[in-house]
């Protein structure tokens, strides 16, 4: 078969100039199509390309017709469905349930391109139009976090998995490639894909008498709707069976299903990501976007890098150790430099890498060598949280070699690390040379890290150290920025609302920013999305790995009232401010004093009508720390 050229088709006339006259497969996507490895669907539809078949793309179909997911004619063999890069209902919805009015993922950033629960729709569209006997392959973010029964914020219910709404054969999760493969050459080889229950990395659904035998089994779909318990018992079971050396077989029941989900693929070895990473992507949205000016998210990540993947971080509010799991994979130096040196080649690169980095940027070694013959910790023990594991190992310098062959090559002028840094594992090391080296080189001004909050019990409830790591990061940080001469900053992310977070511990934070002359220009309230620790906290109000009770601010009232907390400088949070100081006990912080928050309210003062409005205190001069503009779709330790 001839080795298409360009991008995949997306259309019949495409196909027709490719010489197609039908496709072996058809992936369906709730984004729109950029072929650039930073989104899911350009890499696994290269990846089966690379297997020796034909694959088309539908890009965002209109689903409120039958046309668009015909315009490709049925496939051979099978439609592969996602949602998109991020979940359909986080990129529609605020925190707050607003409808969102921006989607980068769209071209020209317009909302509205895809469905609410794009996968369900998709899927059940193609059932609709393709019958029963069309094989149909589910997988991407939405699939993945949802493949077992979760609490849905948006219904503020709990939905039965993913793979029984939409009525698809197979739902991979995980990152796919391996599972993929996999499936298209059984398909190709005549294979029924409803017989296909061996697949590592896969969830399907069955009879119950036909269930595999040894698998460990969470409480029913019908039992966790309507016992937090066990909700709670369901999530520490699916989470303590998320590594591929220790990982077991899941299974719970679904009405009359058993869901069954087979241990996680195993992590791609250097050579095969190197292999991924290598295919012939574009590198840019599909021509047809033009006239919108694009597609928003591709330019975030046109001259970014990706070394790794996986996050031994694991924090609770963080999807990344259910999705792409905690076990890090990473390039091979060579890839790194071919890429590199593939950027100074693009038509618009100035000179600049914005990031070589992941979903952590200094992790490319296993937290210890445990992991590999006996799999991760189970029970909710973190690597690095509350403090470093003893048996951690910290290692830089394979990535500060990476870092500087990159920035030595020719066209290059800076390489900047922009996806986040665990100072808590920068900090765990045997001294600063890591550090020192990203001062001097990889700021561009400002560095991102994620404290999220500087009380301990709120801390230890997102699963992250506690604020004295910090403390210690940021007193080196400014050392080692002074020392070489430099003006550069720290931005802290920070979140309200967290489960376990009271209005005192918002009043603690609000002290600490103070205390550091910090003035958030944004703020993150914690949002309750599917597969993670902490939203089984909010939903349930356990810790599931104890089951002991955890506070959870649930009302719009005293929800505004710690996001306030965090801009307690701003004269429109005034009123909230002076309440939840008042409800915290903490009236001695309501006064004109230099060790006060806010001055009392106009009518407090005077016994009077409201006067004006005070103006926000004055910034300190290099300490501001300010959020950078857009929707943070994924967060991360």
């Amino acid at each position: 078969m001839a080795k298409l050229h360009g991008f995949l088709p997306t259309t019949r006339d495409e196909m027709n100039a490719a010489g197609i006259s039908q496709l072996d497969f058809i992936l369906i996507t709730g984004d729109a199509y950029v072929d650039h490895p930073s989104f899911g669907t350009a890499i696994i539809s290269r990846v089966i390309e690379a297997e020796g078949f034909t694959v088309g793309i539908i890009a965002q179909p209109d689903w409120r017709s039958d046309h668009d997911y015909t315009r490709l004619g049925r496939p051979k063999y099978a439609f592969m469905i996602n949602a998109g890069n991020i979940d359909s209902m986080v990129a529609h919805y605020s925190v707050s349930l607003s409808r969102r009015s921006y989607d980068a993922y769209t071209a020209g950033g317009v909302p509205g391109k895809r469905p609410d629960r794009a996968l369900t729709v998709y899927a059940k569209a193609i059932r609709r139009i393709y019958g029963p006997e069309m094989p149909v392959v589910i997988g991407g973010l939405e699939a993945s976090l949802r493949r077992f029964a979760h609490y849905d914020y948006w219904a503020d219910a709990v939905h039965p998995s993913i793979l029984a709404d939409t009525g698809a054969d197979l739902l991979s999760f995980g990152m796919g490639e391996l599972q993929t493969v996999e499936i298209v050459r059984r398909l190709a080889a005549g294979e029924d894909i409803r017989q296909m229950r061996d697949i590592r990395g896969t969830c399907y659904l069955c009879p119950p008498e036909e269930t595999p035998w040894g698998a460990v089994q969470c409480p029913d779909y019908e039992i966790v709707a309507r016992d937090k318990k066990s909700y709670a018992k369901a999530t520490r079971i699916q989470m303590d069976n998320q590594d591929e050396v220790s990982g077991r077989t899941i299974i719970q029941r679904q009405g009359d299903k058993m869901l069954v989900q087979n241990p996680p693929m195993r992590m791609l070895t250097t050579e095969e990501l190197d292999k991924v990473y290598d295919l012939p992507y574009m590198r840019r949205w599909h021509p047809s976007y033009d006239a919108a000016g694009g597609v928003p998210g591709f330019q975030e990540v046109e001259f970014s890098i990706a070394h790794n993947r996986g996050c031994f971080g694991a924090c609770n509010f963080c999807s990344i150790a259910f999705h792409q799991g905690r076990r890090i994979a990473v390039r091979s130096e060579e890839s790194i430099l071919k890429e590199a040196k593939l950027l100074t080649t693009l038509p618009n690169f100035k000179g600049y890498i914005h990031d070589i980095g992941g979903p952590t940027a200094n992790f490319r070694h296993p937290s210890c060598k445990k992991q590999l013959s006996q799999g991760l910790c189970k029970g909710g023990k973190k690597c690095l949280a509350p403090t470093p594991c003893p048996a951690l190992e910290v290692d830089h310098t394979e990535y500060m070699d990476i870092l500087r062959k990159v920035r030595a090559l020719p066209g290059i002028k800076k390489v900047f690390i922009r996806s986040g840094i665990r100072y808590d594992y920068m900090l765990a090391g045997k001294d600063d040379g890591f550090l020192d080296e990203l001062v001097a080189n990889h700021v561009s001004g400002q560095l991102k890290v994620a404290p999220e909050h500087c009380s301990a019990d709120v801390l230890d409830c997102m699963g992250k150290p506690h604020i004295e790591v910090y403390r210690e990061f940021a007193r080196r940080f400014y050392a080692a920025t002074k020392a070489i001469g430099k003006k550069q900053y720290l931005v802290p992310y920070l979140m309200s609302s967290h489960p376990g977070s009271t209005i005192k511990d918002a009043v603690e934070l609000s002290l600490f920013l103070k205390e550091h002359h910090m003035h958030p220009e944004q703020v993150q309230d914690f949002y309750p999305t599917p597969g993670t620790v902490s939203t089984c906290m909010f939903y349930t109000g356990l810790n599931p790995y104890t089951m002991e009770p955890v506070f959870v601010p649930r009302s719009k009232e005293e929800k505004a009232m710690q996001r306030a907390m965090l801009q307690y400088f701003l004269p429109q949070n005034h009123r909230l401010v002076v309440k939840g100081l008042k409800m915290a006990g903490r009236t001695d912080l309501i006064g004109i004093g230099p060790d006060c928050l806010v001055p009392p309210l106009p009518e407090e003062k005077t016994g009077g009508r409201p006067g004006p409005a005070r103006k926000p205190a004055p910034r300190a001069a290099g300490k501001t720390a300010r959020r950078p503009a857009g929707n943070k779709k994924n967060r991360k330790g």
